[in-house]
């Protein structure tokens, strides 16, 4: 599996970027918030890139963050949502916005992208809120931390919990942050100071 590729983009279109790496250039199909974070033809890029395999293709998918990457397996993971399909959404909502709606449960906005109807919306919500919860264990652990024993109580902190963990974060790395954090705050708010501290880490 390719993990990533870094090398200087050589191409770059509204939905691909090729970028070469020791005279290899590697088409990566990819969405318009990564095409907006990249730099210009000729300068360098670092990738994270799937590899997606069916009997009749074989296509690679890049991504400028992991968080973004990791939305993006989570999508072709649900029944009848494919890399097309997964890449219109990141394009029109951040990993952010996407692990928040999911999170919430509100499957409204993905309506909006072009060819997501209302069932395949809704699939998505249930299956990946539901793989999310099912995987982590939430709701279960939150009393070895006595400063957010009261968890199960708050939407705000369960939804934001629950959204960082569709970014790729573990229980582990969360809590202890959302601990120390106002827990008042909005979900999108305590998301926001969550992901702040992870990155001064």
């Amino acid at each position: 599996m390719i993990y990533s590729v870094r090398g200087k983009i050589t191409v770059k279109e509204l939905n691909l970027a090729v970028i070469e790496c020791a005279g290899v250039g590697y088409a990566c199909r990819t969405t318009y918030t990564t095409i907006s974070k990249i730099g210009k033809i000729g300068s360098e890029c670092l990738l994270y890139t799937y590899l997606y395999i069916r009997e009749d293709m074989a296509e690679l998918f890049g991504f400028s963050t992991q968080q973004e990457l990791n939305c993006f397996k989570m999508l072709i993971s649900v029944s009848g949502v494919g890399p097309k399909a997964a890449l219109a959404i990141l394009s029109d909502v951040t990993p952010e916005k996407f692990a928040m709606l999911v999170a919430s449960g509100d499957s409204k906005l993905f309506t909006k992208t072009k060819g997501i109807g209302a069932k395949t919306a809704q699939r998505i919500v249930l299956e990946l809120k539901d793989k999310i919860a099912k995987d982590s264990g939430l709701k279960t652990d939150f009393a070895d931390i006595p400063s957010v024993a009261s968890v199960q109580e708050s939407t705000s902190l369960s939804e934001a919990l629950e959204a960082l963990m569709v970014l790729g974060y573990t229980q582990g790395e969360v809590m202890p942050i959302l601990a120390k954090t106002d827990q008042t705050l909005s979900t999108q708010d305590l998301i926001k100071e969550v992901l702040k501290a992870m990155s001064k880490k």
